[in-house]
């Protein structure tokens, strides 16, 4: 089964470095550029997770298969550089989400494997999967998807918990990372295809509902500050 897991770590790797490519195309990068974006893209998350975890070396250091399917993709991707360049700007949200949903499997697996709790697996599953697409956007010049798109960071906590719930009931590991997979893309698609978002709280300013006509003119009712649910709204892209 490890062969499994890493095979879907590889397959993550992948598809991240590949939006990594295709963001760098995007803002008309040089194929350095791309390399970066790929590469923080891929194993950013990753190393974040094992920097925090006091994994010593590194995934990647122990095993540069990592770095060389990294190197590949963006050799496939400058060959291929007319037809990523021409994919809808839908590809993107949707090939990050399918990495999100890979990385959060592998990060709340391999916290699990060095014994930490089912809260801190699920905080290293949700690292690795948003982290490196943080750094990509950042290094890009954008507001991280995280911040600034739907449901995201929210999908990946959903297919953590649902992880490490089924691990402690001991279910199959296929089972476990293939509702996991389900739940943290399901979500993730859905909010992209519906624009479905979390409310967000802020301060707003109420003006009075009425005034006192008998109120001295000196003495105007005043707005007050409450802190109110908001809703986003729907934009088309």
């Amino acid at each position: 089964m490890s062969g499994v897991i890493y095979g879907l770590d590889l397959a993550g790797v992948i598809v991240f470095a590949l939006s990594g490519v295709i963001l760098a195309c995007r803002s008309r990068m040089d194929p350095f550029g791309m390399l970066v974006l790929a590469a923080v893209t891929g194993i950013g998350g990753g190393t974040l997770r094992d920097l925090v975890l006091g994994v010593r070396p590194v995934f990647w250091v122990t095993d540069p298969t990592y770095l060389w399917v990294i190197l590949a993709t963006v050799g496939v991707s400058l060959v291929g550089f007319h037809y990523i360049h021409r994919l809808s700007r839908g590809f993107l949200p949707i090939a990050d989400a399918f990495g999100l949903a890979l990385f959060t499997v592998i990060g709340t697996h391999k916290a699990l494997l060095l014994g930490t709790s089912g809260v801190v697996a699920v905080l290293m599953g949700m690292m690795t999967g948003v982290a490196g697409g943080m750094i990509r956007d950042v290094l890009a010049q954008r507001v991280p998807m995280v911040l600034r798109e739907e449901i995201y960071a929210t999908a990946a906590m959903a297919g953590g918990i649902v992880y490490v719930a089924l691990q402690a009931l001991d279910a199959p590991l296929t089972f476990a990372i293939a509702a996991s997979l389900s739940v943290t893309l399901g979500l993730r698609l859905a909010a992209i295809h519906w624009h479905l978002a979390l409310p967000v709280f802020a301060w707003v300013t109420v003006p009075p509902k009425y005034q006192d006509a008998n109120a001295p003119l000196s003495t105007p009712q005043k707005a007050k500050e409450r802190v109110r649910m908001i809703r986003r709204e729907r934009t088309r892209r």
